[in-house]
């Protein structure tokens, strides 16, 4: 019979922390009407035969609050990128001059700042079913070492407590995050 691994807390709050970062990626790239080089992170330019993501093929600065300027590095590549970003679904235009792209940030209206709220709270339940799954697989495996008899229904029970404080941290971080990014997104 195979040895039943350790429970590891530290594991099941890495997992949780992942979830977390995850979000923070996600919502880093949504739109919020100021100017942020990570809105350009998903978007994939066809470059030499393959897909590559726009940090590879070009630097991003952001000059003013409302602009953002792309420095292709090849000047072959500077038409790929702009139309990557016209086939992006960010409704932007880019204006090109020479090996440099600039995209204006448009002012959002009041409706499609509620639609990226909307999107935020999305991406938001993902985390928050994400950590919810990480407690499960911790709880499961700690129910199975109790069966087992690797570990006591006292030890069970401390440390399925400690995976339930571990979760709520996460979830009150995960809800603090969409906090200020539905505050960032609704600033006019």
């Amino acid at each position: 019979m195979a040895a039943i691994p350790e429970f590891d807390l530290n594991d099941i709050k890495r997992r949780m922390q992942g979830a977390v970062a995850s979000l923070k990626g996600d919502l880093g790239s949504l739109r919020t009407g100021r100017a942020t080089p990570s809105i350009l992170d998903p978007i994939q330019v066809d470059a030499y035969g393959a897909m590559m993501p726009m940090a590879q093929v070009a630097t991003v600065s952001v000059p003013e609050p409302r602009l953002l300027s792309i420095s292709v590095w090849d000047r072959g590549m500077v038409s790929a990128v702009e139309k990557a970003i016209r086939e992006s679904d960010l409704g932007m235009n880019p204006q090109t001059e020479g090996q440099t792209i600039r995209l204006r940030v448009p002012e959002m209206n009041e409706q499609r700042r509620k639609e990226m709220v909307k999107v935020a709270h999305k991406y938001t339940e993902e985390a928050r079913v994400a950590v919810r799954h990480v407690r499960r697989d911790g709880l499961d495996h700690l129910k199975k070492l109790e069966k087992d008899g690797a570990i006591s229904e006292d030890d069970e029970k401390r440390q399925a407590g400690d995976v339930q404080k571990a979760t709520d941290q996460f979830i009150t971080e995960i809800d603090g995050v969409l906090a200020a990014k539905e505050k960032e997104i609704m600033q006019v």
